[in-house]
């Protein structure tokens, strides 16, 4: 349990690696729980399955205020984005109080707003953003990322919903430090197997790029 500095009570998953120690750390930030995203949305999940082996990665995932997965329910209600920032910062105070090391936030769709509106401000070593929509940040959110030494990387499907690669350039145009990759037949929930593997190496790409290529197959 994650617990948060205005009385909520987060569940949440710390994935490790089993046998050596782990090189960064992952801090996921859900889709939209009105909309079904959860801890366990799928992406997230096979990050924390996966990577931990794969790349050495700490994977800390966790349901916000007022959301249920399978682990449980997280007390409170779901806060528009607002409240949220609470529940990001227990997370990260989580991550640095076990001395998890090179923290990012990986955040998707609903979680790339909380990462872009909370997380200029936090220990971390910046964020890594799948299908941000761009619908509460606001462009003072962004211009707070030019005031800290931290990476913004997004990853920006060809056919989003939301946010599609040539707007998603004109609208993170005026950050200093800011990586947009674009992925051709991508969509916003990255379903099917080749997405996923496509997202799980352009994570691995920031955090720890000397465990690529990713295997597609393990022997256990």
């Amino acid at each position: 349990m994650l617990h948060t500095t205005d009385g909520q009570a987060l569940v949440a998953e710390l994935a490790l690696p089993t046998e050596r120690k782990p090189v960064a750390t992952l801090i996921c930030l859900h889709p939209l729980p009105t909309h079904g995203g959860f801890m366990d949305s799928h992406v997230m999940r096979k990050a924390a399955n996966r990577l931990p082996f794969l790349a050495d990665l700490a994977v800390l995932r966790f349901n916000t205020r007022g959301t249920e997965s399978p682990a449980g329910k997280s007390t409170g209600e779901f806060d528009e984005g607002v409240g949220e920032k609470f529940d990001l910062e227990a997370a990260v105070n989580f991550a640095v109080s076990r001395g998890l090391p090179n923290p990012w936030l990986l955040g998707w769709s609903f979680g790339t707003e909380l990462t872009l509106k909370y997380g200029a401000n936090q220990p971390v070593l910046g964020g890594i953003l799948l299908s941000p929509p761009l619908h509460r940040a606001t462009q003072q959110d962004l211009a707070a990322w030019n005031t800290v030494d931290k990476r913004l990387v997004a990853l920006i499907p060809e056919f989003d919903d939301y946010l599609q690669p040539a707007e998603a350039a004109v609208a993170f145009s005026g950050l200093k430090n800011y990586t947009q990759v674009n992925v051709d037949g991508g969509k916003h929930l990255w379903v099917g197997e080749d997405q996923v593997y496509r997202v799980l190496t352009e994570i691995v790409n920031v955090v720890n790029p000397s465990a690529l290529p990713l295997p597609k197959t393990v022997e256990l």
